[in-house]
C-alpha cells in the first residue's frame, strides 16, 4: 500500500467514525399507525405501512392500543402509554374518541389508513416537518434553536423494531390470523421540553437491538415539528 493510498484509508476511517452513532433530522413525514391485533379491521392498514415504511423521507411507526384486549385477545405489544398518545390526538383531531385504524401524519391531519393507498395520499398532503434542527450522537440529543410554541414544546424518545414482525392471533376477532406489523414500538418516553433555544439532553441506550426516533411535538396532541431517527 502506497503512503497516499494510506492517507486515504486512514481519513476514510476517520469519516466513518465520526457519522457512527449518530442521526440528523431531515424534513420528514412522520407517519404513526394506531392499531389493535385484536380489531379486524386493522390487518389492511398494517399492510399499507408496511409499503410505505422504507420510503425515503418516512418514519412509519405502529403503536398498539390496548382499549380491544377486552375482546379476547391481549395485544402483545400494546401498551397503556400508546393508548393515551391516541386519546391526547383526538380532540385536536377533531374527533370524539380513539378508534383503529387511525393513521395520525405529523400530528396535523389523520384518516383510518385501510383503504388501498390511503396512507400514502396522506402523505402527499401532511407536508413535511420544518422545526429545529435536530440530531442525537455519542449519548446525547441536540436540538437547535427556533421558534417554539407556546408553553415550548415535548420531546419523545421512541424505541422500535425496525422491520416487519409478525403475531401469530390465538382468539379474539383475528383468530387464526398472522398479522404484520411495520416498524414496531416497544417504548415511548417523555425526555424533556424545549422552549425555543439550543438544546442538550443526555440520551439513554437502547437496549435490545431497538431503532431510536426522536420527536419535538407541540404539546398536547399538537404538531410534530423535528423528528430523527438512526
Amino acid at each position: 500500500m502506497t503512503g497516499s493510498t494510506t492517507r486515504m484509508a486512514l481519513l476514510a476511517g476517520a469519516m466513518l467514525a465520526a457519522t457512527m452513532g449518530a442521526a440528523t433530522a431531515q424534513p420528514i413525514t412522520v407517519v404513526e399507525l394506531f392499531t389493535s391485533q385484536g380489531c379486524s379491521s386493522c390487518p389492511p392498514a398494517n399492510a399499507n405501512l408496511i409499503k410505505v415504511k422504507d420510503q425515503p423521507g418516512v418514519l412509519a411507526l405502529s403503536f398498539n392500543v390496548t382499549y380491544w384486549d377486552y375482546l379476547g385477545w391481549k395485544d402483545t405489544f400494546g401498551r397503556k402509554e400508546f393508548t393515551e398518545r391516541q386519546v391526547t390526538y383526538e380532540p385536536s383531531l377533531g374527533r370524539d374518541g380513539p378508534f383503529t385504524p387511525q393513521v395520525v401524519v405529523n400530528g396535523r391531519s389523520d384518516g383510518v389508513g385501510a383503504a388501498p393507498g390511503e396512507i400514502q395520499s396522506l402523505i402527499a398532503k401532511g407536508g413535511r416537518t420544518q422545526g429545529p434542527e435536530l440530531s442525537f450522537r455519542q449519548g446525547k440529543v441536540s436540538i437547535g434553536a427556533g421558534k417554539a410554541p407556546g408553553g415550548g414544546a415535548d420531546i419523545w424518545l421512541v424505541r422500535y423494531t425496525r422491520g416487519v414482525v409478525e403475531v401469530p392471533v390465538a382468539r379474539g376477532e383475528n383468530t387464526g390470523r398472522t398479522l404484520p406489523h411495520a416498524n414496531v414500538v416497544h417504548a415511548l418516553t417523555k425526555l424533556g421540553s424545549w422552549n425555543g433555544a439550543a438544546t442538550t439532553l443526555p440520551l439513554p441506550a437502547a437496549a435490545g437491538g431497538l431503532s431510536t426516533a426522536v420527536l419535538v411535538q407541540a404539546p398536547r396532541g399538537g404538531p410534530i415539528l423535528a423528528a430523527a431517527a438512526n
